[in-house]
């Protein structure tokens, strides 16, 4: 239960109204920042503002509408981390991708609202999973607040406005923005429904596995981006890998690797961002274990683009795979 604010006058009513918002502006604020831990702290942060106000009779009756209210404002204290992040982001080691937010297959959903849920299934297909994140990197943080409340959430213009310090209109323009950038031809394209995502990354897996060049050639599209991010603390490209032979060749020789230094390889698919992805882990001889997270986005019948999280800062709340899943899983 969270605790309120100083001088604040906090009632039972008050917390019950305000978890029942948490789930939601966990899933607002996670799209804004690809940081689950930094969007627990807005989360919380929206809650003591609120729990403050409760303690002031001039700012409780600005709260008419409390969804709404705490809304605008986690997408204000989003805003701000936003901004930081950017500086932050500039000196990051290599690629930068968001904390996944990986849920085994079929596990129930998870009481903070990140798994799965109807109100998730509701958002359209090409604006689920770790694609779209990735490509909101490339918005100010202003386009990403519009963008993220608006298309995601369908939150008024007005709203919108109010969060940003600006008119409707310009809020509405940088929607526009950022919605042409998140449609670029560069971007990687994420339209599978879950039997194709299935499918297709299954096809990936077993190619990549026997070493077969030509049909994990034919699973990749001509234009594959893959994107790693080890944070300076475990290997990975500094740059993103693009174009199907460079993929095909990069994902077979890690594999190969694997086997030629007698790593154990543990793997299992899981949703990743609410797409179908792996979560794989490969112990050296002396015991050692590096863990990867990889999400994928497919079209079209073909991954468009694979994203590797090895960092293992972004990787504390995976769970570890159980014994016996000692090669990734045929579907």
């Amino acid at each position: 239960m969270p605790s309120g604010g100083e001088g604040a006058t906090v009632t039972v009513d008050a917390v019950s109204e305000f978890e029942a918002e948490r789930g939601r502006l966990m899933a607002v604020a996670y799209r804004m920042l690809g940081s689950r831990s930094e969007a627990e702290d807005a989360v919380q942060e929206t809650w003591l503002r609120y729990a403050t106000a409760l303690g002031d009779p001039a700012a409780r009756a600005e709260v008419r509408h409390l969804g709404g209210w705490l809304t605008t404002t986690c997408a204000r204290i989003c805003l701000d981390l936003l901004r930081s992040a950017r500086v932050r982001r500039e000196t990051y080691p290599g690629q930068w991708l968001p904390e996944p937010l990986v849920t085994p297959l079929g596990a129930a959903p998870e009481p903070d609202g990140f798994a799965p849920d109807p109100a998730e299934r509701a958002v359209r297909s090409d604006q689920l999973g770790t694609a779209l994140l990735v490509v909101l990197e490339r918005l100010t943080p202003e386009q990403r607040v519009a963008f993220v409340l608006h298309d995601v959430f369908s939150v008024p213009f007005g709203q919108i406005a109010e969060a940003l310090g600006t008119s409707p209109e310009a809020a509405r323009q940088l929607a526009s923005r950022a919605r042409r950038a998140v449609n670029a031809p560069d971007a990687p394209r994420h339209t599978a429904d879950p039997a194709e995502q299935r499918r297709v990354v299954s096809a990936f897996v077993a190619a990549t596995e026997s070493g077969d060049l030509a049909g994990l050639m034919r699973v990749l599209a001509p234009d594959v981006v893959l994107i790693g991010d080890g944070g300076g603390h475990a290997p990975a490209a500094r740059n993103p890998i693009a174009g199907a032979d460079k993929v095909a060749r990069f994902a077979i020789g890690l594999f190969r690797q694997a086997d030629r230094f007698g790593h154990q390889v543990r793997a299992r698919p899981v949703l990743v961002d609410g797409a179908l992805g792996l979560q794989i882990e490969t112990t050296r001889p002396d015991g050692r274990m590096q863990r990867l997270v990889s999400a994928f986005a497919v079209d079209g019948g073909r991954i468009t683009g694979i994203f590797n999280q090895l960092n293992p800062d972004k990787l504390t709340r995976v769970a570890e795979i159980g014994a016996g899943d000692d090669r990734p899983q045929r579907w």
